[in-house]
């Protein structure tokens, strides 16, 4: 190590105890001091010598290793049976299933579809193409509009999450993934506060959401809770008091650190919602833009995500999304780079995930 490094991990040694003395005498740190504190003495990928060793040995002793999946969404050109077979040549075990493949084009962003096709036989049959090529199914994206302002159609659109939960239970899967949704009357002015931070539109939204908890108590399933810049679901801490309000076992968190990238930083993302999240997205997203982009092609720090999220979350599957047949290989290596830069395995998962 050089004298740079030398300095460095004496500095980030010296800056962990000042916070540990100074919360133990007066609790005097803001809380965003304290997140800047806590971000300079933690886990920190990016470094040489003997700080990177430390890196690796904290995120070996936070995890064995992480599960990297990936969603089916970018593959409409496949059956599932090729879809199935080319992921799992390309060494996944695990994915997000989205009905969007040539066989079960059952899926539509913000809205709805009619399920009347999915017969109970055909939904144990798409699973079971998938488990067959030894590819566990850990949720099931639903992403309908959660937030319109007629009752009439947010009813419909529970009506239809019920009806996925019921086409998940059939496949065995029993965890769902869904954004607040957006709503824009294109018939008149744009409102001055837009309608996701308008004053009624939070009990609303809760009140959705424990119904929401009713449904997933009826078929024994979970509903996690995506958040973007752009919706409702807008940072990180309008998140946690979301489902802090909730306060249901049945209602948690996905992470996709590139959703918040604008307003939050990653350490701030896990330091408000660890305890909530069951799924993370792996994808990107410049600084300043509005369009997702696939692993390693925005600003993310890849080895600070891999880093928080073996500290944080070892448990919790790395789903690969906006990827599709032409990048997924891309984005997967990215990953596994950055995995590797801090030490930290790949873990396999059992196939008898949500069976």
């Amino acid at each position: 190590m050089g004298t740079d490094g030398t300095l460095c991990a004496l500095n980030q040694i010296s800056a962990r105890c000042r916070v540990r003395k100074d919360e133990s005498m007066n609790r005097m740190f803001s809380r965003r001091q304290s997140l800047k504190a806590m971000s300079q003495a933690s886990v920190f990928c990016g470094l040489g010598g003997a700080a990177q060793q430390s890196v690796r040995a904290d995120a070996q002793t936070a995890s064995n290793g992480l599960t990297v999946g990936i969603s089916t969404l970018g593959f409409g050109g496949h059956t599932n049976a090729a879809l199935a077979a080319e992921l799992s040549a390309a060494g996944f075990n695990t994915i997000q299933l989205f009905l969007t493949q040539t066989d079960s084009a059952f899926w539509k962003y913000n809205s709805r579809t009619d399920l009347s096709g999915l017969t109970p036989a055909r939904c144990k049959a798409i699973a079971q193409t998938y488990r067959d090529a030894g590819l566990a199914i850990h949720s099931i994206g639903v992403y309908t509009n959660l937030m319109h302002p007629d009752d009439g159609e947010l009813n419909a659109n529970l009506a239809y999450f019920d009806a996925m939960m019921a086409v998940g239970g059939h496949m065995g899967v029993h965890t769902f993934i869904t954004e607040a949704g957006h709503y824009y009357d294109t018939q008149v002015p744009s409102p001055r506060v837009p309608l996701e931070f308008q004053d009624a539109v939070w009990p609303r939204m809760i009140a959705t959401a424990r119904k929401l908890d009713g449904l997933a108590a009826k078929h024994g399933a979970k509903v996690l809770f995506e958040p973007y810049f752009q919706s409702f679901f807008a940072s990180a801490k309008r998140v946690r008091l979301f489902v802090e309000e909730l306060n249901s076992p049945r209602l948690r968190v996905l992470l996709d650190p590139a959703n918040l990238l604008e307003l939050n930083d990653l350490d701030e993302m896990f330091l408000q919602l660890a305890p909530w999240i069951e799924c993370l997205h792996a994808k990107d997203r410049k600084y300043h833009t509005s369009r997702g982009v696939a692993a390693g092609q925005g600003d993310i720090d890849y080895k600070r995500f891999v880093a928080l999220a073996a500290k944080h979350t070892p448990q919790v599957p790395l789903i690969l999304e906006y990827v599709g047949p032409k990048d997924y290989q891309d984005a997967r290596a990215h990953l596994l780079a950055a995995m590797r830069a801090c030490g930290i395995p790949e873990r396999c998962a059992p196939t008898t995930i949500n069976q």
